[in-house]
């Protein structure tokens, strides 16, 4: 049988791609780093790491025991979280991570219509963005992710599981006396001349791209990492924004929102639970969600 710790050491040079960081990080000499490895190898029967001196890569058996390593560390962190909610306590938690607008927009009434059902659940929300909060459910320190992606396939991760929400079509904010106001939708190109806000970091390199097809070049008035921010901004004249449906402010006093013709950008909204053995409280989290978005005026997935 393989032994656990092994695979833990294997994972650790794995990613260090030495004996002696990975050593470091485990608060082990280097030859007992080395031991292992090689007692790993013995039960095994073959190599899982080649040596040179650029430092140790692993061999195929040696990636699919990394793999399998990883796995096995979820599921155990997972077990260990779940052991702790029944020994430290009877009061039911559940823990959700989530991207700011659609912890604004979508999760309270989801919330709302969660607690009614479950009333005395212990509720946890953290604020993350999908690169983030997707490991937090992979390891179960959260339950659920709220979570999105831009164009292209949705994230493809070992161990979890994507649902999707809702389709998040890009809206132009501008400023309410601007000479697209009240248009039925406007085209990029028509945008070449402005200058613009953004609200959020991933969507610059994409405005890029569609940009260039159009043949012009976009005009940075301020890069930020808030819608909220960026439609103020936009309210104050600074400039146009590009802004997902999901994250137009309630309040468009001095504001006016005209949709993106395609060829534009979407972003798309989804849920994100682990394979393992899933739990009951997020799975009504889930319904409750998606409940949620039924009754909104937006476009579903």
């Amino acid at each position: 049988m393989i032994d656990v710790r092994r695979l833990a050491v294997l994972r650790e040079v794995a990613r260090q791609g030495s004996f002696n960081r990975a050593a470091a990080v485990l608060r082990l000499t280097p030859s007992a780093v080395s031991q292992q490895i090689s007692a790993l190898e013995r039960g095994l029967g073959t190599a899982v790491v080649r040596r040179s001196t650029r430092g140790v890569e692993l061999t195929d058996a040696g990636r699919v025991l990394a793999e399998t390593s990883d796995a096995i560390t979820d599921e155990l962190a997972s077990a260990e979280e779940e052991i702790a909610r029944l020994v430290t306590a009877r009061t039911e938690r559940l823990t959700v991570a989530t991207f700011t607008s659609g912890g604004q927009r979508l999760l309270p009434a989801a919330l709302i219509r969660f607690s009614a059902e479950h009333p005395g659940v212990e509720l946890t929300v953290l604020e993350n963005e999908p690169e983030d909060a997707l490991p937090l459910v992979r390891s179960g320190a959260a339950d659920l992710a709220l979570a999105y992606h831009f164009d292209g396939p949705a994230p493809q991760a070992k161990g979890l599981v994507w649902t999707p929400l809702l389709d998040d079509p890009m809206w132009i904010v501008m400023p309410a006396g601007h000479p697209f106001a009240g248009r039925e939708s406007v085209a990029l190109p028509e945008l070449a001349g402005e200058r613009w806000v953004h609200g959020c970091l991933a969507i610059v390199d994409m405005l890029d791209h569609y940009a260039a097809m159009a043949g012009f070049e976009i005009r940075t008035a301020c890069r930020g990492t808030d819608y909220v921010f960026a439609q103020s901004l936009v309210r104050a004249g600074v400039g146009v924004s590009m802004i997902p449906q999901v994250a137009l402010t309630a309040d468009l006093g001095g504001l006016a929102t005209v949709p993106l013709a395609p060829p534009c950008p979407c972003r798309y909204v989804g849920i994100v639970t682990a394979a393992r053995r899933p739990r009951p409280l997020a799975a009504a989290l889930a319904r409750a969600l998606h409940e949620t978005v039924a009754g909104l005026p937006l476009t579903t997935a």
